[in-house]
């Protein structure tokens, strides 16, 4: 009888975590930070040419960031004024310690100056994504 009841809660609790998880995978924040407090590994790759650039915080073996390196591509090649680049902070803890990133794929959508327009954790919906960073696109 007891393991009955173990093997329910247990199975209680994979049901909330799982719920937890889908919850905040892809979801959108929308934030401001200068561009004085990005790290210098992050301000590098910014494009001043573009509205907006998504950089896409990755670690060596995340399966989710090959999943989001594809709809940030797509976005990139079918929105004009947006730009994406990925940064591995496998080796470079510091930054997304820095950033507050505690997990991957964190993406940062920032504009020219560098100010932070939007974090996104997880993967995102492409749709969603696009009509949130449509009030920074001037192009389009």
């Amino acid at each position: 009888m007891l393991g009955l009841w173990v093997l329910l809660g247990t199975v209680a609790v994979a049901l909330v975590a799982g719920a937890v998880l889908r919850a905040v995978n892809g979801r959108i924040r929308h934030g401001r930070s200068p561009a004085a407090e990005l790290p210098e590994p992050v301000r590098e790759l910014i494009d001043g040419g573009a509205d907006v650039t998504l950089v896409q915080l990755s670690t060596t073996f995340c399966a989710p960031c090959r999943h989001a390196r594809a709809v940030y591509g797509r976005l990139a090649e079918r929105t004009d004024g947006v730009r994406h680049v990925e940064l591995d902070v496998t080796s470079r803890p510091e930054v997304a310690t820095a950033l507050g990133v505690y997990r991957t794929p964190t993406t940062l959508a920032v504009d020219a100056r560098g100010t932070e327009l939007a974090r996104i954790t997880g993967v995102p919906k492409l749709d969603e994504l696009h009509d949130a960073l449509a009030p920074h696109l001037v192009r389009g």
